[in-house]
């Protein structure tokens, strides 16, 4: 087994370590979602906290880990007799993102059900996690019903698993630890609120402190059992103080002023529902235990609700995570200071550091200079060790991405006209660009959705064969049973139970007569976005009105779970301004800075599509995309390729459909007089036309649910166009 790297040797990270060690204190808090770049510690902090936890006692031979003092009366293991236990260290149990809802919960062999009349039950992740960390790297890549499952296990410390009428439950309360790279995709609102706790995580961008960063994580790697070694004192006085913040909590009082500031707190900042205030009492309470006290202080609930509140108050996905701090600071003035009665231990804090007046801000220092990187006596009791990022092996580049909601607004330039094809232009292909405008409010738009029956990852766009959903047939298992059509299972069995010698009132079945549900549901899709951001969208003030239609549709997106890109076209070519990604508040923050201006290179919009769609097939074969060709269908240059500009946009087109694509055009050509070349467009892709207006849910227009694809041409009794 290798060894893990020590949590005291971590730089910086305080917020993480701090939220961290107060779930271990009290797993009532309900864990922690860990929220940041990639290589900034997260995996390697939960990991190193394992070693912190005290060890458990079990009753030997028990899979689901139940303590001899205290077996669980229900352990499909039991009933255990009393005796002495056995002593093991708690466990650390990773879910992958590719788990299935078997290897979660745990399997139940049907067959042996029916045929036998016992339960044969396979423990899952949750049973082996019970009492000790359960790990979810990338939660946001997770299944929704996954994330469901594993939440709902967490809050009532129970898991439950039901097959056709045979059910088993069992005790699973661990601490919940999931990390997440925003960039990659957000929770939703609801999931997030049942996680107690959020840290956000940045590297820092100080030299010294990433040059600690280095200097420990090599000296881990050259010698890991070694390095352990050197922080074997800190990590035991650490562990020590968890044992005893554990034995401490049950005497902690929660005043009735302390819980007057968490209800005006939660109140102030418009948190909905109770669970925010339940898990700001609980954090309190774990705080006060951390230092040492019998007494929860107003720096307790203040601490509380930084790590509470701030994911509690997104309210849609482009919203940024975060509190007002001077706000809050505000809010807990209004409220006198609450001392406790009495405090066991005035300094419960070991500190090996001699010094009784340590630097508020020490230099990074390694484990070998003998200064003490324990815990220090700030309250917080998290190793001092500045705020740089861990011992990842990972680190992330310097700069920060722009901010498009804290950049001051432009004011757009001049429009220009398009020059049409064969005359100059003051923009020309290589024209400077117009200024980005701020999109307009988005609305709720219809939906699109791909026609067929996809076998997708699930989501809630378009039809498709899922493991959930309603039932619509059963076929041969293929491997594993894992959904049970129990009236085609008798159905089949009936027939052979004569011959099978039935002799009692119970049915005969046998493995060959087991029948697998089929299920339709919903899927998510790839949703290419393919955006005009030539001059003759600026000319006619419509790239506002465009960025909001997009910003309403990449909404929709995330509501049905879809995974989203975007490319853009201007001047001479075509750029892929966000590859495909499951982010959609990435897509609307370079959408918000998308310039406009230049010509209109239609056909290398068109085919870059093309070439991303075909990479992404090879990548996920099982994600059908749907093209949303936003333009007016004006076609003036043809960029590198050479030839007639809108011959070119038309071949593009029609190799599109060629290939099955599913396409759409959002025609943005306003105005009395108009071409129609985005009607002409959507034919060559074969796909509807809509406009801005009734691409709007609220709209009179119809609007087209399934857009056209070639493949109509082979099922012409289907109509691939129904009434929105």
């Amino acid at each position: 087994m290798s060894t893990p790297y020590p949590f005291t040797a971590l730089v910086g990270q305080t917020d993480l370590r701090l939220a961290l060690l107060l779930n271990a204190v009290s797993p009532a808090v309900g864990g922690v979602l860990v929220r940041g770049e990639k290589g900034t510690a997260k995996s390697t902090a939960v990991r190193a906290l394992s070693t912190l936890l005290p060890q458990v006692d079990v009753v030997p031979g028990c899979r689901f880990s139940c303590a001899p003092t205290a077996p669980d009366p229900a352990c499909p293991d039991g009933p255990h007799e009393s005796g002495p236990g056995a002593a093991r260290p708690a466990r650390m149990v990773e879910l992958p993102v590719g788990a299935s809802e078997d290897r979660l919960v745990g399997a139940l062999d049907i067959e042996r059900a029916l045929a036998e009349g016992v339960k044969a039950f396979e423990p899952g992740l949750l049973a082996d996690a019970h009492r000790g960390i359960l790990y979810v790297d990338e939660v946001n890549l997770l299944h929704d019903h996954l994330i469901d499952l594993l939440l709902d296990a967490a809050a009532m410390g129970a898991s439950y698993v039901e097959r056709e009428g045979v059910s088993v439950r069992h005790a699973a309360r661990f601490l919940l630890v999931g990390t997440m790279n925003p960039e990659e995709g957000e929770l939703r609102p609801q999931l997030l609120d049942r996680f107690g706790l959020t840290v956000e995580v940045a590297a820092s961008r100080e030299p010294a402190q990433r040059v600690e960063v280095v200097r420990r994580r090599l000296a881990y790697e050259d010698d890991p059992a070694g390095f352990a070694t050197r922080w074997a004192g800190d990590e035991h006085e650490v562990r020590a103080r968890v044992v005893a913040a554990r034995a401490l909590l049950p005497q902690v009082v929660l005043g009735d002023n302390s819980l007057l500031q968490i209800a005006a707190t939660c109140a102030a900042f418009e948190v909905d529902g109770m669970r925010a205030d339940i898990v700001m009492a609980r954090t309190a309470t774990a705080l006060a235990a951390w230092a040492g006290r019998t007494g929860v202080r107003k720096e307790d609930v203040r601490q509380a609700a930084l790590l509470a509140l701030p994911h509690r108050r997104r309210r849609n996905p482009f919203d940024a995570p975060g509190l007002d701090e001077d706000k809050l600071d505000e809010i807990l003035d209004r409220f006198p200071d609450e001392e406790p009665d009495h405090e066991p231990d005035p300094d419960p804090d070991p500190d090996p550091d001699p010094d009784p007046e340590p630097d508020p801000d020490p230099e990074p220092e390694g484990p070998d200079d003998g200064d003490g990187d324990g815990p220090d006596g700030d309250g917080n009791g998290v190793p001092p060790q500045g705020e740089g990022p861990h011992g990842d092996a990972e680190t992330p580049e310097s700069g920060t991405p722009d901010d498009p909601a804290q950049a001051p607004a432009e004011e757009p330039a001049p429009a220009q006209a398009e020059a049409p094809e064969g005359q100059p232009s003051a923009q020309g292909t290589d024209a400077p660009e117009q200024a980005a405008v701020r999109a307009s409010e988005p609305f709720r738009t219809k939906m699109l959705s791909v026609p067929g029956l996809g076998e997708g990852a699930a989501g809630r766009r378009s039809r498709a064969r899922t493991a959930h959903g309603r039932t619509t047939g059963a076929v041969r298992p293929r491997g594993q049973l894992t959904k049970l059509h129990l009236a085609a299972t008798i159905q089949a069995a009936a027939p052979h139970q004569k011959a099978r010698g039935r002799s009692g009132r119970g049915l005969v079945v046998r493995g060959d007569d087991l029948r697998q549900a089929t299920r339709e549901g919903r899927e998510g899709n790839l949703v290419l976005f393919v955006v005009d951001a030539s001059g003759s969208m600026a000319a006619r003030q419509r790239m506002s009105a465009v960025k909001g239609a997009v910003l309403s549709l990449l909404l929709d997106a995330y509501q049905r779970r879809d995974k989203v890109g975007l490319i853009t076209f201007r001047g001479a070519a075509a750029e892929l301004a966000l590859p495909p990604t499951s982010s959609v508040d990435a897509a609307a923050a370079r959408l918000e800075r998308l310039p406009t201006g230049g010509r209109t290179p239609l056909a290398a919009g068109l085919l870059k599509a093309h070439e991303v769609l075909r990479i992404e097939r090879l990548r996920d074969p099982s994600r059908r995309p749907l093209l949303v060709v936003v333009t007016d269908g004006r076609a003036t240059s043809a960029g590198a390729l050479g030839g007639d500009p809108r011959a070119l946009a038309g071949r593009g087109a029609r190799l599109l459909a060629a290939e099955g694509v599913a396409s759409v055009v959002v025609d943005c050509e306003t105005g009395p007089v108009r071409l129609g070349l985005a009607g002409v467009l959507a034919a060559d892709l074969g796909g509807p036309a809509v406009s801005l207006d009734g691409l709007r849910a609220d709209s009179l227009a119809g609007l087209v649910k399934n857009v056209r694809t070639s493949v109509a041409s082979h099922a012409p009794h289907r109509s691939n166009r129904r009434a929105a």
